[in-house]
This record gives structure tokens, C-alpha cells and sequence, in this order.
């Protein structure tokens, strides 16, 4: 597992809470190198700093979810930004438009906006989260172009090219092993493989053979191995050259 860096996961889920500490402990032994963590609220924005601190090659993101976007969270923002001070946090995210969700688009666009606000502040990366909400997301992303990555890519070939020409990287995981994964295929040949950074969404998406089991970093590697075939090249290339992306992205600089 060595050169795997999972620049989006969710060890806060209650998915882990009976062998969290036992599979951390195991992933890293096994020489998963690095882990950023993300959180959707204020509270789980707290716990993924507190994984952050027990573990030295684990950092957090701090950050509201557009699914988690409601009247209070524009006051909750000055919790964020105190969180962001953390040396441990390293984006603010998750962030961004999701439209599937009943939270009304006004307050998920302002709560949004607010932490690109923010991030640009503080000269730090945002992690986008971007569901049924291509157009908004990118038209926002162009007004205020941040650092950062959109994770968990569900866009076209095209808004992939347009992410990329602002700085950005494109966030893969899990589903671009799915047999009807055609636009993450698509979108995979059409970027060059330096603006690509590797994900897990985990305990979601997980990968095929592992389809509908809970996600976690080592499987990373049946991700790799997909983009090494559709790419034609080989799967270290694909972990060593996405790890570097991850770090280039968060900053961070591997001990």
C-alpha cells in the first residue's frame, strides 16, 4: 500500500466506531502514507482534528457540508475559521452545492461562498463537493478561484478541463471501477494525470471487487489500478505521481 495518500475520507462516520483505532492503526502499518480527513460540521470538523493529532500522517479539513447547511451556519463560520488555525488543518472543506438534498440552494450557495471567502483568507485549499450542481459550482469556483480539489468528480470530460485551467485537481475514487462509471472513464483519458489526486469517500464507495462493503484507504489501490489500464501506464506511476499532487495541493511535506 505504500504511496497511497487519501486526500478525502471520513473516519468520523459511525461506520468505524466499533475498530476505528484497530483498522487506523493497520492501514498505516501497512504503508498507507498519508490521510486527510474531512469534516462536514463543526463537530466533525473537531473529531477529524482529533484523529489528526494521535496520528502523524493524518490531517484534517474543517468545513461545513452543503447537505449540513442550515440558518445557524453562517454563525458557525467563526468556529470554522478558529478551527482552521489548528496546524493539523490543512482545507477547509467539505464545502459546496449539492442539489439533491432539500436545503434551500440560497443558504447552501451563501454558506458556500463564505468558506471560499474564507480559505482565500487564509491561503488555504477548499475541498468541493459538487452533486447535481455543475453549473453553480463552477460558475462560483470561476468568481472566486480557489486552491483545492473537487472531490468525488461527477462532471463532464469538459468542466474537468475548465476545473483544471483554474489550478484545481480533479478528486477519483471508488467509482471509476464501476461498470457504468463511462463520464469518470471519460474524464480520466481527457486530464493529464498531474492534475489527479486519489479518494476514498470512505466507509462509501468503495471500489469493485468491493462494491456496497465499507470503504477504506487501502483500497485505494483497486482505484490505481483501474486509472493505470485506462491510463497505460503502471500503477506505482499512478500512486507515486497522485501523492505528490495530494501534497502539492494540502502542503504538506511527507517526514
Amino acid at each position: 500500500m505504500g504511496n497511497i495518500f487519501d486526500t478525502h475520507a471520513h473516519y468520523d462516520d459511525s461506520a468505524f466506531d466499533e475498530d476505528r483505532t484497530q483498522l487506523l492503526d493497520k492501514l498505516f502499518a501497512a504503508g498507507v502514507c498519508t490521510i486527510v480527513n474531512q469534516g462536514t460540521t463543526v463537530e466533525t470538523s473537531r473529531f477529524s482534528l482529533q484523529l489528526a493529532e494521535k496520528y502523524t500522517n493524518m490531517y484534517a479539513a474543517v468545513g461545513i457540508h452543503p447537505e449540513c447547511a442550515d440558518v445557524n451556519s453562517v454563525a458557525e463560520l467563526e468556529t470554522i475559521r478558529q478551527l482552521a488555525s489548528h496546524p493539523k488543518a490543512v482545507a477547509i472543506g467539505e464545502i459546496g452545492l449539492d442539489y439533491y438534498y432539500d436545503v434551500p440552494k440560497d443558504i447552501q450557495r451563501e454558506v458556500f461562498v463564505r468558506q471560499l471567502e474564507l480559505a482565500n483568507e487564509l491561503s488555504m485549499p477548499v475541498t468541493v463537493h459538487d452533486r447535481e450542481a455543475h453549473g453553480d459550482i463552477l460558475d462560483i469556483l470561476k468568481s472566486y478561484r480557489p486552491k483545492g480539489i473537487v472531490h468525488c468528480f461527477s462532471g463532464s470530460a469538459e468542466m474537468a478541463k475548465e476545473i483544471i485551467k483554474l489550478g484545481m485537481y480533479i478528486g477519483m475514487g471508488g467509482v471509476v471501477t464501476f461498470k457504468n462509471a463511462r463520464k469518470a472513464v471519460e474524464v480520466i483519458k481527457a486530464i493529464p494525470l498531474e492534475n489527479l489526486v486519489l479518494e476514498t469517500d470512505c466507509p462509501y464507495l468503495a471500489p469493485v471487487p468491493f462494491r456496497g462493503k465499507r470503504n477504506d484507504s487501502g483500497m485505494i489501490l483497486y482505484v490505481a489500478q483501474c486509472i493505470s489500464g485506462i491510463k497505460g501506464i503502471s500503477t506505482e506511476e499512478v500512486l507515486l505521481t497522485t501523492k505528490s499532487n495530494a501534497e502539492k495541493v494540502y502542503s504538506i511535506t511527507q517526514l
